[in-house]
């Protein structure tokens, strides 16, 4: 029997993560995506797996969270990963200076980290400027950004969740003070229907607020549009960091036959209209040939930008749940007196299935539900198995 039927929009890690969850712990989801399953920012990220390193000095929260999550990703979607290390590079006397805060910072964010000497460094990677100072080594790593999401999505629909994509949301149904479900467009045959829910749960970062506003509510969220530029070569195999305080283009990231550097931020009031600035390309190019200079030789082989979710200071957000520093969700009923509907805001796409559980325990809390969270010790299905039901098996399951 089912503890209630929850609808979640938008078809990112977010949401992937969340109907995986759900399921598992007794709902019956639905979940509806207006385009294909990671077309909205899942799909555009550069596909680092932090070790939270790059956050440890300002966030050891977020920091730690990573690192345990690699380590869960680890067990439970290894084919998504590729754990090839990061390598973080003083180039100036000022990152050498700042060598030790960093290394406290993730050693107290249980981050394990190895200074590498120079020589060893440059053989290691090659192409990195041969005028580093200092290299410390971290556990990151790099995701498929497509294939993860994919392993949630095809574990959920095995489990019997509802995926239903090119499927837009145009209306949040209530009646008197609470949520009643959905009215959606097919795009396929632009037919209108309704979709029934106890709860509905808007996972659709960037576009949060445009989600609420179907609702009539208003949350503080302004799209952070990010410029990541990728060139045609594989030209590290480890993450390449600047050792320095965080800032912008200060990674570059081996993505296959690939290398991207990432990236700029800067503010719109819509997500779907952004054009990349051809001043973020030269900047981005510039900044990765401080760290690997054939950068700036190597042709390329495209620029894009994904939009974060940047949550304004109000009291509707300070009134819903800190889930973590980065993430959080608002109880719609408790803010804006509209029972049955969650917006999450924020994440990091290593840490997307801590942020499904965190969601799911705020359902379950607010159905009266107790039970607790599997998803950091159920295997994965094979992401393929999402297009193809024969393969929705796991290696253990097949007899042979």
């Amino acid at each position: 029997m089912s503890h209630g039927h929850v609808v979640v929009i938008g078809g990112g890690g977010t949401g992937a993560a969340i109907v995986h969850d759900l399921v598992l712990r007794g709902f019956t989801a639905t979940l509806v995506e207006r385009g294909e399953l990671t077309s909205g920012t899942t799909g555009r990220h550069h596909g680092q797996l932090h070790s939270g390193a790059r956050y440890a000095v300002g966030d050891r929260e977020i920091a730690r969270e990573c690192m345990d999550e690699v380590r869960t990703l680890q067990r439970i979607a290894p084919e998504a990963l590729e754990m090839n290390y990061g390598l973080f590079i003083a180039l100036t006397d000022e990152d050498v200076a700042f060598a030790p805060t960093f290394v406290e910072a993730c050693e107290e964010s249980t981050i394990p980290t190895r200074e590498i000497p120079v020589e060893q460094a440059l053989r290691m990677e090659p192409n990195v400027n041969p005028a580093i100072k200092k290299a410390v080594q971290v556990p990151d790593g790099t995701i498929d950004a497509w294939r993860l999401p994919l392993h949630f999505f095809a574990t959920a629909k095995h489990n019997g969740a509802d995926i239903r994509t090119f499927t837009e949301v145009v209306e949040i149904l209530s009646a008197g003070s609470a949520v009643t479900g959905v009215r959606v467009r097919d795009l396929a045959t632009d037919r209108e229907y309704e979709i029934k829910a106890d709860m509905v749960v808007s996972a659709t970062g960037a576009w949060a607020e445009k989600v609420a506003r179907l609702g009539g509510i208003h949350i503080p969220v302004t799209p952070g549009p990010g410029t990541m530029v990728a060139v045609r070569k594989r030209l590290n195999n480890m993450v390449i960091s600047h050792l320095h305080p965080a800032g912008d283009g200060d990674i570059v990231v081996p993505q296959r036959g690939l290398s991207i550097i990432g990236s700029t931020q800067w503010k719109t009031d819509d997500p779907d209209t952004v054009e990349v600035p051809k001043a973020d390309i030269d900047y981005l190019v510039k900044r990765a040939s401080d760290l690997i200079p054939v950068f700036s030789e190597t042709p390329i082989h495209a620029a894009w930008s994904a939009s974060r979710p940047l949550a304004g200071a109000s009291s509707n957000v300070e009134d819903g749940r800190k889930m973590s520093r980065d993430f959080i969700a608002i109880d719609h009923g408790t803010s804006d007196n509209l029972k049955g509907l969650i917006s999450i805001i924020g994440g990091k796409a290593t840490v997307l299935r801590a942020m499904g559980e965190k969601t799911v325990d705020m359902i379950c809390s607010l159905f009266g539900v107790e039970e607790p969270c599997q998803t950091a010790e159920t295997p994965l299905l094979p992401h393929r198995a999402f297009y193809n039901s024969r393969l929705a098996v796991r290696p253990q399951e097949v007899s042979l």
